[in-house]
């Protein structure tokens, strides 16, 4: 391999034209010969630029609507020759083909036509081909050409080109075709998932996904591990379309947390009334509605202030001056909601570490999507879960059936839950959860947990009987046993929200009545491992 390749001749055909001008300029004055089709030739002449026709190269016109245009050796001879092979350049003469020593391509917006919800014909034509194949084509022959895909390389090009007198480095040039190959093969990953979508195949023999860069992180959960957080295209509010307003950079654990918080927080619609989630690793230590968003801050706060500090808080409405008073007075690593006011924003500012995201929305919870996590030597795939319970999907299995107001926390304990680390056990009282249980090997130790750290906290608000007494507990799976329910009864709960289908369910239903319980059923389960 050559380490410098001069750039004689470039080859410009983009869906995406911004820069192309300032770039073709660019060339042009470095007496760059430009090569170009359909639309992109037309705006460069517009510009005044003169440039050659891929036509002229293949001797046929662009057919066929577009679809063939650049598939010939004329143009990807140009970008396949070895040009240290005496019988590649031998062919390329004996055959009149030029060598092109730049190619220039972003392809058909195929992600933005599914995104926008096209029909399944106008998809399909915005499969691009031949921009692919001239990508791939110029990636593998690195060893003269330089390939960009991207308009975001285009001055680091020409800086390339200025620092070496017109010639690209290999160094460079490898660079370019690592992200190139990358560029077809996330093209290729959004073609083929989208297509086992439109035709119903959950489980393709074959899955791809890819990511575009975010963010360099420092390091992952760890200090020793390194890590990136990529972007997936979805345009999902959240933590990956947040603006930062403010503080450091945020770490691997703090954007994990935040998506845990703000996905949360999107389960409860701002018409519904203002709601907050605080999150510690993972998992809520404290979520509540309140009649202002700062008293849904200060209610769930209450629930567990301990686990609280320096903890992530998620809002479903725009962050007000008194709310950001109210929680500057502990440390908090991010806050994130849907907006905040100008004085909001300035009050934050006074705290450097504390980082401020806003979105451009809530997250939809009965959104569809994948979810994938690695394990070793493969991944697991499934739907996102996008579980909702009405009121109207509830059994109730007990003699009691629920209040009114039993039955609006039970909703809000389960939209919680949902949230938890299995096993999970949550308490609410008045729309604020008052006891959570997480992660525990079995559910009998999530409902004393949860209660213990209900008696601490009624300790700490100087509270005679404990947060759980009068309020209703959710159970992300069912109860094997009664000793759970039992335990929860005897923490003062009144009523219970489960999926039901133990082989046990009548024993737990008979001691649910013994003891006076309500118990509704739903029918679905929220496992989160």
């Amino acid at each position: 391999m050559t380490d410098f390749a001069p750039l004689k001749r470039a080859l410009l055909s983009v869906s995406d034209k911004t820069g192309l001008i300032d770039l073709a300029k660019a060339l042009a004055a470095r007496k760059v010969e430009l090569v170009s089709t359909g639309g992109t030739a037309r705006a460069l002449r517009e510009a005044g630029l003169a440039v050659q026709d891929v036509a002229d190269l293949t001797g046929f016109p662009e057919m066929m609507d577009g679809r063939v245009k650049t598939l010939h050796p004329g143009v990807h001879g140009g970008l396949l020759g070895l040009r240290d092979d005496e019988a590649h350049m031998g062919a390329m003469v004996a055959h009149g083909i030029k060598p092109i020593d730049l190619l220039v391509v972003n392809l058909y917006p195929f992600e933005a036509t599914v995104a926008r919800g096209a029909a399944y014909a106008e998809a399909i034509e915005n499969i691009d081909i031949g921009g692919p194949a001239m990508i791939r084509a110029a990636a593998k022959n690195h060893a003269f050409v330089t390939v960009v895909t991207d308009p975001e390389d285009y001055l680091p090009l020409l800086s390339e080109l200025d620092a070496q007198e017109g010639k690209t480095r290999l160094a460079f040039r490898q660079r370019q075709a690592q992200r190139a190959y990358a560029r077809t093969a996330a093209y290729d990953a959004a073609v083929s998932s989208w297509m086992a979508d439109a035709l119903g195949e959950p489980a393709p023999r074959r899955r791809a996904f890819a990511g575009v860069l975010a963010q360099r992180l420092r390091y992952g959960e760890n200090p020793h591990q390194a890590a990136a957080f990529y972007h997936d295209g979805s345009g999902r509010p959240g933590v990956a379309t947040a603006t930062q307003h403010q503080g450091k950079e945020l770490s691997y654990n703090n954007i994990n947390d935040t998506d845990a918080a703000f996905e949360l927080v999107s389960e409860f619609l701002p018409a519904d009334g203002p709601a907050c989630a605080i999150i510690k690793h993972a998992n809520p230590c404290g979520v509540a509605k309140g009649v202002t968003l700062t008293e849904a801050y200060e209610r769930a706060y209450d629930c567990d202030r301990t686990s609280a500090f320096g903890g992530i808080i998620a809002f479903n409405s725009k962050l007000d001056l008194k709310t950001a008073q109210a929680i500057t007075e502990i440390f908090t690593e991010v806050v994130i909601a849907p907006g905040a006011d100008h004085d909001a924003i300035a009050h934050f500012g006074k705290k450097k570490n504390l980082r401020l995201l806003t979105t451009p929305g809530l997250a939809n919870p009965g959104e569809g999507g994948l979810a994938f996590r690695q394990v070793a030597g493969g991944f697991l795939v499934q739907d996102r879960d996008n579980g909702l319970i009405g009121a109207g999907d509830l059994r109730v299995v007990t003699k009691r059936a629920p209040s009114e107001e039993e039955l609006a926390d039970l909703l809000f304990a389960w939209k919680v839950a949902k949230h938890v680390k299995s096993n999970a056990i949550v308490y609410v009282k008045d729309q604020a959860t008052v006891g959570v249980g997480a992660g525990q090997m079995s559910r009998i130790d999530s409902t004393r947990i949860a209660a213990q750290k209900a008696r601490d906290m009624a300790e700490v608000l100087g509270l005679s009987e404990p947060l759980t007494q009068g309020s209703v507990v959710a159970s992300d799976a069912f109860f094997p046993f009664a000793d759970g329910l039992l335990a929860a009864a005897e923490a003062g709960a009144r009523a219970i929200i489960q999926p039901g289908g133990s082989m046990r369910d009548e024993e737990v239903i008979a001691a649910a009545d013994e003891v006076g319980l309500a118990m509704v059923f739903t029918g679905q389960r929220h496992f989160r491992h």
